[in-house]
């Protein structure tokens, strides 16, 4: 078990791998889609809170991180002006759905649960951008989700207590980078 306060080194990581991702978007070399990348702000915000609330301590300092950079790469988007502008219907139910999960856990007011809530959120906030790296590979940045990755593994080093509330957000954001990153490796050396 590492020392809490690697914590730390995993919100620069994602902090890092946010401003890069941020620049390559300035730069037009990634499209954020911003269904995703808005609720990838708001539901780690969310969870930041509820874990503030039940007690969590360092191990919150990463998800806060989670969801300032996302928020950075927002704004980035939107001043550039590059980003997935054209919404379909699934992008829309993604949003919808995770928009109303983010509402029932503000209805509930109970932290852990709220933590749970907010990782179903993101999850289903992500599935515009899987789509997308699926289907267009060199959109997304496989560096950025290496980062945000290995900043979720620092983060589960330093963690002392396995209640949900503690463990649950970094959990996923491992899965969901790992993911990621195999989608676009295999996708990009399937379509070369």
């Amino acid at each position: 078990m590492l020392d809490p306060n690697w914590v730390f080194l995993s919100a620069a990581l994602g902090l890092f791998g946010s401003l890069r991702y941020a620049a390559a978007t300035v730069a037009g070399r990634v499209r954020p889609n911003l269904v995703t990348w808005s609720l990838w702000a708001a539901a780690p915000l969310i969870a930041f809170l509820a874990q503030l609330d039940a007690g969590v301590g360092l191990p919150a300092v990463p998800t806060l991180s989670a969801g300032l950079g996302p928020l950075v790469v927002v704004v980035a988007s939107l001043a550039a002006r590059r980003h997935r502008a054209s919404l379909g219907p699934f992008d829309l139910a993604c949003g919808v759905t995770a928009a109303v999960a983010l509402g029932v856990w503000i209805g509930l007011g109970q932290a852990p649960a709220a933590v749970i809530i907010a990782v179903v959120a993101d999850g289903v906030a992500a599935l515009p951008t899987i789509v997308k790296a699926w289907r267009d590979p060199w959109s997304e940045q496989a560096t950025f989700y290496a980062l945000i990755g290995v900043g979720a593994v620092i983060t589960l080093l330093t963690i002392t207590s396995w209640e949900p509330a503690a463990w649950a957000f970094a959990g996923y954001i491992l899965g969901l980078c790992t993911l990621l990153c195999a989608v676009l490796v295999a996708r990009r050396r399937h379509l070369r």
